[in-house]
């Protein structure tokens, strides 16, 4: 048990209640988001109020909003008999949650090449140098997520598609716990940035049915790398 205190005590290390800047509570929703996103806080770690509250200084009335709003954004899940944990998605769940993905930015990709400007797709290439910079230098793992999530910023912006956009943005939250799994495996990162080189080639030449080929094709390999390092994963838990 003391283990994981450390661990929780640590990961919420960097959250800063202020009192102006923004509402206590959408400070500890942000401070804690950020955790997870980031994976200072796992997924399958538990979140125990009294922790929380005395971790980070706040009523226990703000963490059980904060805790309502991160399950309904589907971060955080309550089981029974245990409270309220990091979202940890089991192999069938992360093999929808692909799926559910690949069918949103296959049609984000389809709205950017019939919507966005040269400019948007020059921004699109310089994504993909960056993620290239970030996984040829040190390989920081937190850095290549922030590198891969500007690429998508950058995709759903040009798409111009709120509906995808908000749709997306809650399967996005989710699938990003699971990128980091299949972007560790040896060799992959270098592999994402020459699945994306290509597609964001088919984008740029507005060639809509090779870019969504492309697109899915990408995500089938994500798929597939992280449900074989999930399902190892727990084979060794």
């Amino acid at each position: 048990m003391a283990s994981t205190e450390n661990h929780t005590t640590g990961a919420l290390s960097g959250i800063r209640v202020g009192r102006v800047a923004a509402p206590l509570r959408e400070q500890v929703l942000e401070g804690l988001r950020h955790a997870i996103l980031n994976f200072d806080l796992k997924p399958g770690e538990r979140l125990v109020e009294r922790e929380l509250i005395e971790q980070i200084g706040v009523s226990r009335t703000t963490i059980r909003e904060v805790l309502r709003e991160l399950t309904a954004e589907g971060l955080v899940v309550v089981i029974p008999q245990k409270g309220a944990v990091v979202y940890a998605p089991s192999p069938v769940e992360a093999q929808d949650l692909y799926a559910v993905r690949a069918s949103l930015e296959s049609l984000a990709v389809r709205r950017f090449i019939e919507r966005a400007s040269e400019a948007s797709v020059d921004a699109l290439r310089a994504t993909v140098d960056e993620m290239e910079r970030v996984a040829l230098g040190d390989g920081d793992m937190l850095a290549l997520l922030q590198a891969k999530d500007r690429f998508y910023d950058v995709l759903l912006e040009g798409a111009a598609s709120p509906t995808i956009q908000d749709i997306l943005g809650g399967v996005q939250a989710r699938v990003r716990l699971l990128r980091a799994t299949s972007l560790s495996q040896p060799g992959r990162s270098v592999h994402v940035i020459a699945e994306i080189r290509a597609l964001v080639a088919a984008i740029a030449a507005r060639d809509a049915d090779e870019a969504t080929r492309l697109c899915v094709e990408h995500l089938n390999n994500a798929a597939a790398t992280g449900l074989k390092a999930l399902a190892a994963e727990r084979a060794a838990g």
